[in-house]
């Protein structure tokens, strides 16, 4: 009894000291101009020091009088909502939360000011250290609490939409606000983007604007990549055997330390690295939100795809030379075959719709090839299906122009159907081969009744328009398949372009224009690391074939066999007379990957 009588006078009671009156009696004299006690009430709630008793004592009195908090009072609770609440106590979240849901409901005045509390939590605080009189800021260092202060975050922003049905309208201008610079630390951009990501699970209405930022925010990374000097660093890396892949994440509490760990390869360039961190975590998302147990839900499936074609048509398609972001789209399709199918479907219906502008029909034909020729997980019956309605397609416009006014070589006049064009030749060459291993006289048939010849010959001479590489790999292969006889053309069209001295110095000539359609193929290698893992099974590399190996004739033997390297290898003829040449569009194609192991299919259930 002794024993318990001093252990009670030994625990002091809780420090709950405050000066003033209670919160109802400081408003009222407020009101009537005495603002003494209220202006002590504000220095008291911005005292950083507070304990949780008086955080507890001084919310309960304020969820009493919210009725009273009108705007008048827009200072007082602006220090309310910036009281130390997150990482304290249950009882604390539990009354801070309590309050919050009091007062969005009775002052929806307050609404934006309380969205902006919560989103300004997304990101890591940063963390101010003073040494030698030298102040230090760092927001990347590890905190044990982040995925529970995030959790808390998420229940207060669930609790202020759960009484205020409208939340969604106010809240995507806050986080397009509240966005962090590209500039800021990886560390900070991840965790912003998956907490804003993690939002559209319980405000699913805001699911399509989050993605429209998010994709935004990275195509501006992804179009200032210096992609020429990340091949040569991952071509190095390659012949040093440092080609390994650092798994993604997208749960916060796994140990994102995992990059620094001995032998994992990491993206050296600081734009690359946020753009990786940034697609692994967006990649992993829509694996989250179509698989539930392991297994693909086709409900939240349709309605994620809607989402990602509005995307894609309207920030992605119209977007030239992207390298990396389109692989969203590349990696939601492998899921099931319907959705390859419905995605190939979608662009048909942009490259043969006069409505749409010429450019947007150009992307559209550039998507078609890359992903007919890269897409590993595309079975054949599927790309023959896509070529049996591009031959007709591409067989009546010669019909239409070829005998008429304008039956000659011009890219403004004819630029759908020379992407159209070079699109099927990338993917005949990438192709060809299968159609031919199941049954040699069946595929060699089907190709002849695609009737290339007549494309080749034609007035409007596509093979003067395309890719240098392009040309000679698909002259080279239907030579070998006496499908088409193209040198004598291409020694043609040669001879009416100029040389163009490289530089003043001399050296090597190149052709001018080498990329008159200005055109890329969006499934290039892809060169970031950290979610490569998540693209490689799914990625058809090219594999060099004797048949495709070109064979020239006369004077051009020279300039062709610089392009076959130049196609092999990634190496980019670079001519001061061409202007708004894409990175990844000449020395890409099919270059970077020669000598690759061939890639199994995937296997999938449909």
């Amino acid at each position: 009894m002794e024993t318990g009588r001093l252990d009670f006078l030994a625990s002091p009671p809780m420090k709950t000291v405050r000066f003033g009156g209670n919160v109802v009696d400081t408003l009222a004299k407020f009101t009537k101009g005495d603002s003494t006690e209220y202006e002590l009430l504000k220095h008291q709630l911005a005292d950083p020091d507070i304990k949780d008793a008086q955080i507890i004592s001084w919310l309960q009195e304020f969820r009493n009088s919210v009725t009273l908090l009108s705007k008048d009072h827009e200072q007082l609770i602006y220090t309310v909502l910036r009281l130390p609440w997150l990482d304290r106590s249950p009882e604390v979240v539990e009354e801070y939360l309590a309050f919050l849901g009091n007062l969005v409901s009775a002052q929806t005045v307050y609404l934006r000011a309380c969205l902006k509390m919560v989103v300004s939590n997304f990101i890591p605080k940063r963390i101010k250290i003073c040494e030698g009189g030298i102040d230090f800021s760092d927001s990347d260092d590890e905190n044990e609490d982040l995925p529970r202060t995030f959790d808390q975050c998420h229940h207060a922003l669930q609790v202020i939409a759960s009484y205020v049905p409208s939340t969604s309208r106010f809240l995507m201008p806050i986080l397009n606000d509240n966005f962090p610079f590209v500039q800021k630390s990886p560390r900070t951009l991840e965790c912003y983007v998956h907490n804003i990501l993690r939002a559209t699970v319980y405000i699913p209405s805001v699911r399509r604007e989050v993605l429209e930022l998010i994709i935004s925010k990275m195509l501006k990374l992804d179009v200032s990549l210096p992609r020429r000097q990340m091949e040569e660093e991952n071509a190095t890396q390659h012949e040093t055997g440092r080609g390994d892949d650092e798994e993604g994440l997208f749960d916060m509490d796994e140990d994102v330390a995992e990059a620094a760990s001995g032998g994992v390869c990491v993206t050296v360039d600081p734009i690359a690295e946020r753009l990786d961190i940034l697609m692994a975590v967006l990649l992993a998302y829509i694996k989250d939100i179509c698989h539930v147990n392991g297994c693909l839900d086709v409900e939240r499936t349709k309605g994620l795809y809607k989402d990602l074609m509005c995307v894609f048509d309207k920030l992605i398609l119209p977007t030239h030379a992207s390298s990396h972001v389109q692989y969203i789209l590349f990696y939601f399709c492998s899921f099931r075959l319907a959705l390859a199918e419905a995605f190939l479907e979608h662009l048909w219906r942009i490259l043969q719709s006069p409505s749409h502008p010429a450019v947007l029909r150009q992307a559209a034909a550039g998507y078609i090839g890359s992903f007919m020729a890269r897409a590993n997980f595309l079975p054949l019956e599927t790309v023959r299906a896509c070529l049996d309605l591009l031959a007709p397609w591409l067989h009546l416009y010669v019909d239409s122009q070829d005998s008429g006014a304008r039956a000659y070589c011009d890219v403004s006049l004819h630029g759908p159907f020379y992407t159209a064009c070079q699109s099927v030749f990338y993917t005949l060459i990438f192709r060809h081969k299968s159609f031919m291993e199941a049954n040699m006289k069946k595929g060699l048939a089907y190709l002849q009744g695609l009737n290339m010849e007549r494309l080749v010959m034609c007035q409007l001479n596509p093979l003067k328009v395309c890719l240098p590489s392009v040309t000679n790999m698909f002259a080279a292969f239907t030579r070998k398949y006496q499908l088409v006889f193209c040198y004598s053309i291409i020694e043609r069209n040669n001879r009416q372009v100029l040389p163009v001295v490289r530089s003043s110095l001399g050296g090597d000539y190149v052709p001018a224009q080498t990329n008159p359609l200005d055109s890329f193929f969006p499934f290039d290698p892809y060169l970031l690391h950290r979610s490569a893992h998540l693209i490689k099974p799914l990625y058809q590399e090219w594999e060099e074939q004797a048949e495709t190996q070109p064979e020239t004739t006369g004077r051009d033997r020279k300039g062709l066999a610089e392009d076959e390297d130049d196609f092999l290898h990634g190496e980019t003829p670079k001519s001061e007379g061409v202007v708004g040449m894409t990175p990844g569009s000449y020395e890409s194609n099919l270059p970077s990957n020669v000598g690759s192991p061939p890639v199994a299919f995937l296997q999938r259930t449909l």
